[in-house]
């Protein structure tokens, strides 16, 4: 992945200096409201044919390089629908590799936020932003209360909003999923992935493979798995 630009990466967390950022960036083409679309056959699963924007999603990760992976192909993805400049936020040091997912540098914003109060403010606040597609926080144990106000702040803004956690709280997100798998050193990445709750949609497990080269993702259908119980089963 390209370096980001120096005014895309916020060492420490600096309120004025992030709402300035997020004032400069590109805008997004607010005429774009469906879904985030992934392959046809998890398409399926999802009301409205894609991933819901205007909402705020939670990522589970067995393992969270597997996960922040597959974040980073759900931003490519709101970017490359409708434009915008897009946010990623977490206490540490950011993931390397995501170039292969799609991710432009250009359109990227890091913030480092090593307290809980100042990661949930910079998200609340990129959410809003109508220039932002999307966003992804990096923070365990967030609180119900936080979570219907970041749900609420997508929803003014019209991004994407994804909680990348290892707990599984309580929330109120539009969909719960739980990635396995990852990138190796030989061959494409690929996912376990499952959808454990999706508000008027469909839970369901896919094996899926990233294909950089076709910027495509593949399901490999043998393995792909849709069933209404899993909704009882899995999604508490």
């Amino acid at each position: 992945m390209t370096q980001p630009p120096d005014d895309a990466l916020l060492p420490a967390l600096d309120r004025p200096a992030l709402r300035a950022a997020l004032a400069a960036r590109r805008g997004r083409d607010a005429g774009v409201v469906g879904g985030v679309s992934l392959c046809r056959a998890i398409d399926a699963a999802l009301p409205g044919g894609g991933l819901p924007r205007a909402a705020l999603h939670e990522v589970l990760g067995e393992e969270l390089e597997a996960a922040a992976e597959f974040c980073a192909l759900l931003l490519a993805r709101a970017a490359a629908e409708g434009g915008g400049s897009l946010l990623w936020i977490a206490a540490e040091g950011f993931p390397g590799g995501l170039g292969r997912f799609g991710l432009s540098p250009i359109d990227l914003l890091l913030v480092r936020a090593k307290r809980p109060e100042d990661a949930l403010w910079a998200m609340e606040e990129g959410l809003s932003s109508p220039g932002i597609a999307g966003a992804v926080l990096c923070l365990d144990g967030v609180e119900p209360m936080a979570v219907r106000r970041l749900q609420q702040a997508a929803g003014a803004g019209g991004g994407l909003g994804l909680l990348l956690r290892g707990d599984a709280g309580e929330s109120g997100t539009a969909t719960r999923w739980r990635v396995g798998g990852g990138s190796t050193a030989l061959g494409d990445p690929r996912w376990r992935l499952e959808l454990l709750r999706c508000r008027a949609g469909r839970p369901g497990r896919w094996e899926a493979v990233w294909r950089p080269a076709a910027e495509r993702l593949e399901v490999e259908e043998d393995e792909a798995e849709v069933r209404p119980e899993l909704l009882r089963r899995r999604a508490r």
